[in-house]
């Protein structure tokens, strides 16, 4: 499934409303801002209720410091979803993506991600993001309205 910026769709709000941390002090991670940049699936017929969370900061512009997946829904939902058992429970929950890019600061960067979601305001904003970027792929691959047949011209009534 492509993971798309929701800035692509949202590029005000994105910006606006993205969580960011300043870090100073701590043995396990660089003095520093660090954004947590949304991306959610651009597949127009799935609802994976998933964020892949890159971790960027300021200061590196272009380098991704961690790569999170975050699925808010319950083991069961991703079981149906996925069919597999085993694959369910990677989704539920924040974990390090294996397909993309860490550092040796991303599990650190998770174990913050992780106390973000202990604000329901902030795990209530990823699921309102989700839908809106949904909904704009919806939009983006529904198809238009075009009349069929032959065209007819309009007569003027006098």
């Amino acid at each position: 499934m492509p993971m798309t910026p929701f800035y692509t769709h949202f590029p005000e709000l994105a910006f606006n409303e993205m969580r960011s941390l300043a870090v100073k002090g701590k043995a396990d991670l660089p003095d520093g801002e660090y954004g947590f940049l949304e991306l959610y699936c651009d597949e127009p017929g799935c609802d994976c209720r998933r964020v892949i969370i890159d971790v960027i900061s300021p200061a590196t512009q272009d380098k991704i410091w961690a790569t999170i997946n975050y699925g808010w829904e319950d083991v069961a939902f991703y079981e149906e979803w996925m069919g597999s058992p085993e694959d369910a429970v990677d989704c539920k929950g924040p974990s390090l993506d294996p397909f993309n890019p860490q550092t040796e600061y991303s599990p650190a960067l998770l174990g913050l991600f992780a106390l973000m979601l202990n604000d329901e305001t902030y795990v209530e904003r990823l699921k309102r993001h989700y839908e809106l970027f949904k909904e704009a792929v919806r939009d983006k691959h529904r198809p238009q309205w075009r009349p069929s047949g032959p065209r007819r011209r309009l007569r003027r009534v006098k």
